[in-house]
């Protein structure tokens, strides 16, 4: 019995010293080199356009596996120490700040956002897990090129909201009850900003993502704006290095636990990836779940990304930044990118790096 349960220990013990975690630098795994690392270069990097931007234009690619660095490349002036602009993948890391606060116990996800952000109070039944989910029930347009006069987003950073992000959002009117329905919207994840003001507290607000997050993780390169109230700007402007972006994908991969201590509450993670109940298929290019895109199957539709496991689920954002964590292959994937004509898939990435580093 007591020789049995000797083995069993030394089993535990030898799994815990074999995980990898980087420290100042990323642990490096066997390099990628087969003809499936070609076929993922001919597509991740093809000759660049500079002149009309059109094409798949990346910027940088990692790819860790295990906690290791297996494949690494950069393009333009970017390297491996460029805070790139994320734009909307600062909404997941925004939803990863507020999970360290949901552990202090500073809040519940079934909150009225108005305790702590007041300006909401023409939208009192809109609580925080509504804005993770993207569904407040405000009007909002969140178009970009395409639509910039009607844009409530372009107005938002921009022009009449730039200033004070959070008010401006609040002062739209509602199209639909909170919490019924998914609408995207940058305005959602700027109250969400503004609310982690109240919950954390005045005084610890301006260092929070780093004493909370960033600093925990490593994390060195790293830059976040805020508008003229010193609001973050969680919709769109955290700039990050690859290689620190992926300390927050090994994070949700490994269920929001870092080395020994469980940064995240594996419940905040389980929210974050739970799909929103009121998602109508085809929405969007993949499923939302709480301030995370989810490659699952949602109101009788296929799986976004049918090429890769469904557990997959990513941070995504404008121009071809992404960040994907597939756990059941234990991979991290950074993709930074200047795309522009919106003929980038994930699903053929995804699919090109799992041809790859599967053997």
């Amino acid at each position: 019995m007591f020789k049995g349960l000797s083995l069993f220990l030394l089993l535990i013990s030898f799994t815990v010293q074999a995980e990898q975690w980087p420290g100042e630098q990323w642990p490096t795994g066997p390099k990628l080199t087969s003809p499936a690392v070609d076929a993922l270069e001919a597509y991740a990097f093809p000759t660049r356009d500079d002149s009309t931007r059109k094409g798949i234009r990346t910027d940088a690619l990692l790819v860790i596996r295990d906690g290791q660095l297996i494949y690494e490349r950069y393009a333009a002036a970017t390297t491996a120490d460029t805070p790139h602009l994320t734009w909307s993948i600062s909404k997941s890391l925004m939803a990863t700040v507020l999970g360290v606060a949901y552990g202090e116990g500073l809040f519940k996800l079934d909150d009225a956002a108005a305790t702590f952000y007041p300006a909401l109070e023409k939208h009192p039944a809109i609580t925080l897990k509504d804005l993770l989910h993207w569904a407040s029930g405000i009007d909002w347009q969140e178009d970009y090129e395409y639509a910039p006069l009607k844009s409530s987003v372009v107005a938002m950073l921009y022009t009449r909201g730039h200033r004070d992000m959070a008010a401006f959002t609040a002062d739209h009117d509602s199209y639909a009850p909170a919490g019924q329905a998914f609408r995207y919207s940058s305005g959602d994840s700027n109250l969400l900003a503004a609310a982690l003001k109240t919950v954390v507290g005045p005084q610890r607000y301006p260092d929070y993502p780093w004493t909370a997050l960033f600093d925990p993780l490593g994390i060195r390169h790293v830059a976040w704006e805020t508008d003229a109230t010193g609001t973050f700007v969680a919709s769109s402007y955290v700039y990050m290095s690859a290689r620190d972006l992926a300390r927050i994908g090994l994070l949700m991969e490994r269920d929001g636990r870092w080395n020994d201590r469980q940064l995240l509450p594996k419940d905040w993670v389980a929210f974050n990836r739970q799909p929103f109940a009121g998602y109508k298929a085809h929405q969007d290019e993949a499923v939302p779940g709480g301030h995370w895109w989810l490659n699952r199957p949602a109101d009788g539709a296929p799986l976004p990304w049918p090429d890769v496991p469904p557990d997959t689920f990513a941070a995504l954002g404008h121009w071809g930044q992404a960040l994907y964590v597939i756990p059941s292959e234990k991979l991290v994937i950074v993709r930074y990118a200047d795309d522009r004509d919106g003929s980038y898939r994930h699903t053929e990435l995804l699919k090109r790096v799992l041809g790859a580093v599967r053997p």
